[in-house]
């Protein structure tokens, strides 16, 4: 009985062992796939992860380079603003300002005029329209070839308004004409006289509105220096009589030293 009973207890203690390991094998063969999806699942958590903060990283760099690029640009306008704004202040500077050209050119009768250009303004207005560039741009186109000139831009305006505003209005407008030509046409600013004469000179009736547009006017008159130009040809023609050495005249025939 007692050898009966010990071989029952190994049989048991045998088969208990076997579903033992049946037990651990089954558990293994069912969490072990879910280990390695958990584990792949953290993987890409972490790529995914990682991906993020990248595209973050280039983004906050793009948008950097992108503020810095617009600060550039901003400071360069600025620069170029401030620059045009010197230039012009420089060059009204420069130009000659009167109420009438014979009070600031020396020898006025030498000049003559060799061209002239009109262009007219809105009510209350000193900017031009493309019109008027288009003919500031063909009055232009006698410069290149002129020498010894003079510009004589005169402002003027209808008669509507204090005496005052107007005559502040006539610079104004002529201060516009003479910007446009010696920014694009790089005209020296001494070649300018700026006249602004207001409502005091009027070319058409003031009464109809067709004269008050011909009144709002800037007139731009080259003036040709023609002593100037006559200056080089009476240096290389010698006065009638006078050849040979030391300018002693040619003996007139019939004389003694013939």
């Amino acid at each position: 009985m007692t050898k009966y009973g010990f071989g029952l207890s190994v049989a048991v203690l045998a088969v208990m062992g076997m579903t033992g390991c049946a037990t651990k094998k089954w558990v293994r063969t069912q969490t072990t796939p879910l280990a390695d999806q958990t584990s792949q699942l953290e993987d890409k958590t972490a790529a995914n992860g990682r991906q993020i903060r990248d595209v973050d990283s280039r983004a906050q760099a793009g948008i950097q380079q992108a503020q810095s690029s617009a600060d550039t640009a901003t400071q360069n306008a600025q620069n170029a603003s401030k620059s045009a704004g010197d230039a012009e202040t420089a060059a009204n500077d420069a130009v000659h300002r009167a109420d009438t050209l014979e009070s600031v050119v020396k020898g006025l009768d030498n000049y003559r005029q060799v061209g002239d250009v009109t262009v007219t303004f809105g009510f209350d207005k000193a900017v031009l329209t493309d019109d008027d560039k288009q003919q500031l741009d063909s009055f232009a186109g006698q410069l290149g070839s002129a020498k010894s000139y003079i510009l004589e831009v005169t402002g003027g305006t209808d008669s509507t308004g204090p005496a005052q505003y107007n005559y502040d209005l006539s610079n104004r407008r002529a201060d516009t004409v003479v910007q446009y030509l010696a920014m694009k046409y790089n005209i020296a600013p001494h070649r300018f006289y700026l006249i602004g004469i207001g409502k005091d000179q009027y070319v058409a009736d003031n009464k109809t509105a067709e004269g008050r547009k011909q009144n709002r006017r800037v007139q731009v008159q080259l003036l040709s220096n023609m002593s100037a130009l006559a200056a080089p040809d009476a240096q290389a023609a010698p006065p009638t009589g006078q050849v040979g050495t030391m300018g002693t005249p040619p003996p007139a025939p019939g004389s003694d030293l013939e």
